[in-house]
């Protein structure tokens, strides 16, 4: 290695130290969604989060876990999850302490979810620096993506900035919402984050095409990077009703009271994502263009895009399975000691606990009255 480079590289190490040492970083994961759209390997009673879609042994909330290795203490991981859930993020998640696993009494979308976990967080640790993620993404380069998300929270350490990851689009999707950056000029403070111009919602094909033939259209991968201060009062400005309900509870936060006290107030928020909510009015919004191999895994066509398919274009997840003549399948058979496929093209192929499906990718839309996903 040059001195040149070697410099640098001690530069960046110290400067992650000094970080890490004057920061205190919590990482929170969303995991309360009903994600039953891999029916039948999800359910209601048990979403997508919660199960091996990878066939890797590690459901998809553990592997989110495992990608925050190193970023924080495992006593400032956060899981805020339904309450009928709290079973199943316990036994995957036995290290993390269990009065850091927030139960939602009802559904009540992404907005008063982090407004919950920001409000509890800050009752403990009102420097804190934030990152929020939902649990139901993978992730194929975790290094590339621990090194964006510490950039990312150096950054909102020294600033009053919300910072969004975009992910670099890379066919016209018409499934993911896109953010649309200001290219034109970086932060003095971080060369990778700009500005974002809008949000905009899930497109039509035509339009996924026009945005992806330009350089500064992401796709919104709903991973937010901030200090607790700083989305505490952009709550408190541009969700007055909802700030007013958790700042009300400051004094049972890490109580006995606090979850009976959330069951009760919980229900009055009003049912709305952080973007709409926080996101599309704030003022210090940025981006942070990334590419570490994301997707939100909403489909069962995604999944077959994010693995690693045969020369024929199958995606096989299991241990035994021969393909025959068959062609761009996915098929998730874990619990089939031996699976033989023969003449299918464009087809879903999944077991679970008895329940066998066999769909036309095209069709899988189809499928969700079988899910019980609401």
């Amino acid at each position: 290695m040059s001195f040149v480079l070697f410099t640098l590289s001690l530069q960046i190490f110290i400067s992650k130290i000094d970080y890490m040492a004057n920061t205190k970083v919590h990482v929170v994961i969303m995991a309360g969604g009903v994600g039953s759209r891999f029916w039948p390997m999800s359910t209601a009673e048990k979403p997508k989060q919660f199960i091996d879609v990878l066939g890797v042994g590690r459901s998809l909330l553990q592997l989110t876990y495992d990608r925050f290795e190193g970023v924080c203490p495992i006593e400032d991981v956060w899981v805020v999850t339904n309450k009928k859930y709290f079973g199943l993020v316990k036994e995957q998640l036995p290290a993390i302490p269990e009065g850091n696993i927030l139960l939602e009494p009802c559904r009540r979308n992404t907005a008063p979810c982090i407004a919950y976990v920001s409000w509890r967080i800050k009752s403990k640790d009102p420097k804190a620096n934030i990152v929020i993620t939902p649990s139901d993404h993978i992730v194929t380069n975790s290094s590339e993506f621990r090194r964006i998300i510490i950039s990312c929270l150096k950054f909102t350490g020294e600033t009053d900035a919300i910072v969004t990851l975009g992910m670099k689009a890379t066919r016209p999707e018409t499934g993911y919402g896109y953010i649309q950056a200001d290219l034109s000029s970086s932060s003095p403070r971080n060369k990778e984050i700009y500005r974002v111009d809008s949000f905009r919602e899930k497109p039509d094909l035509k339009t996924a095409i026009q945005y992806i033939s330009n350089n500064n259209y992401f796709w919104n991968a709903g991973i937010f990077i901030w200090s607790v201060s700083t989305i505490v009062n952009a709550f408190r400005v541009y969700q007055p009703a909802i700030s007013k309900i958790f700042e009300s509870m400051l004094n049972v936060y890490g109580t006995p009271e606090e979850q009976a006290l959330i069951d009760a107030r919980y229900p009055e928020c009003d049912n709305i994502s952080v973007d709409y909510a926080i996101m599309e009015k704030a003022e210090e919004i940025f981006v942070c263009p990334a590419d570490f191999g994301w997707s939100d895994l909403g489909t069962w066509g995604s999944l077959l895009m994010q693995t690693k398919k045969d020369l024929y274009g199958n995606s096989c997840i299991g241990k035994n399975i021969s393909m025959i003549d068959s062609h761009n399948c996915i098929v998730h058979t874990l619990q089939q000691q031996k699976v033989v496929i023969q003449g299918l093209d464009n087809y879903i192929v999944a077991e679970k606990d008895g329940t066998l499906l066999i769909c036309k990718l095209s069709e899988e839309q189809k499928i969700k009255q079988f899910s019980g996903e609401n």
